[in-house]
């Protein structure tokens, strides 16, 4: 896929109906030669829109003006490698809790979690916040995570959870203000509700903060599992992040070889063959919840939406 057409499917299957300013500037993006010509000679993972659009946030630069953005760009271009050559897009995004916990609910208790690309293992609290599901709250903790969910009933209670552990090729620190200023760089301009509970989670992180691991997904897996205490259920998942693995393959042979249960929020084409897929409720971009392999529902990128197709589980 050339640069103009990643750029050009942000615009409509993401940023589209979510961000106003993120789709007028991919738009952009796709149809300006000079700018398509300097992302042309990055490695492809790093010409991503979101990596591009918050770096230049982090850097001071204007995102919701195209014209400034792409004179920003221009007269900073080599700041900007600088950067995108050495981050990810770690969006450490809680709202995705909302929809790994009809999961995390229904499996027996008390749980081992651990998170594979973690970031700053905000992901590993579910049991700490709050969850409205249309009129339906469950837990009272901070933040509030709101997902308009339909087919089937949220749990009643939050899961019980005795450990949790996260890995990641660069782990960040919710004490460290550089960290948090990347995953704040890292919300698009519009969505002050998920800067608010950023820093809510942030807050609750660093009252008791997670174990995070440096370590690559497939090959220091293996190792972090085998920590999890025995009498725990051990949950391994992730939620968007497959698509930067250098072997996707690779990966999902070794979280078939742990022990416990394994839960991802991933595209569907990392989906087994042998579960077709129904039509997802529309043309904007979905990834699927899966539980062992096997998919449940639809989700919307931040976890704002959960669109339940799969098999009920005990507790929904």
């Amino acid at each position: 896929m050339t640069a103009a057409e990643v750029y050009q499917q942000f615009a409509a299957r993401e940023a589209r109906g979510v961000s106003p300013a993120y789709e007028r500037l991919a738009q952009h993006v796709a149809s300006d030669c000079d700018l398509l010509e300097r992302l042309s000679g990055l490695p492809a993972p790093k010409r991503q829109p979101n990596l591009l659009f918050a770096v230049v946030r982090l850097l001071g630069g204007p995102v919701t003006d195209p014209a400034g953005f792409r004179d920003f760009v221009i007269e900073r271009w080599d700041d900007i490698v600088a950067q995108l050559l050495v981050r990810a897009t770690q969006t450490n995004e809680v709202g995705r809790c909302a929809a790994l916990l009809p999961v995390l609910a229904s499996l027996p208790q008390p749980l081992a979690l651990l998170d594979v690309g973690a970031s700053a293992g905000l992901c590993l609290f579910p049991d700490r916040y709050a969850y409205r599901y249309g009129s339906h709250t469950v837990g009272a903790g901070a933040p509030l995570l709101d997902c308009a969910a339909t087919g089937f009933t949220p749990p009643e209670r939050l899961p019980r959870v005795v450990w949790r552990a996260g890995l990641d090729l660069n782990p960040l620190d919710v004490a460290d203000p550089d960290d948090v200023a990347w995953l704040d760089a890292l919300i698009w301009p519009e969505h002050h509700h998920r800067r608010e509970r950023l820093r809510a989670a942030v807050a609750a992180a660093r009252e008791d903060p997670p174990l995070l691991m440096r370590g690559d997904a497939v090959t220091d897996l293996p190792a972090l599992a085998a920590k999890a205490p025995a009498d725990a259920t051990l949950v391994v998942y992730h939620t968007s992040m497959a698509y930067q693995l250098p072997d996707p393959q690779a990966f999902l042979d070794t979280l078939r070889g742990l022990p416990g249960h394994w839960v991802a929020v991933e595209s569907p084409s990392l989906v087994d063959a042998r579960y077709p897929l129904p039509s997802p409720p529309s043309p904007a971009l979905y990834n699927v919840l899966t539980l062992d392999g096997e998919p449940l529902a639809w989700v919307r990128g931040h976890g704002e939406t959960l669109t339940w197709f799969g098999p009920r589980l005990a507790g929904t």
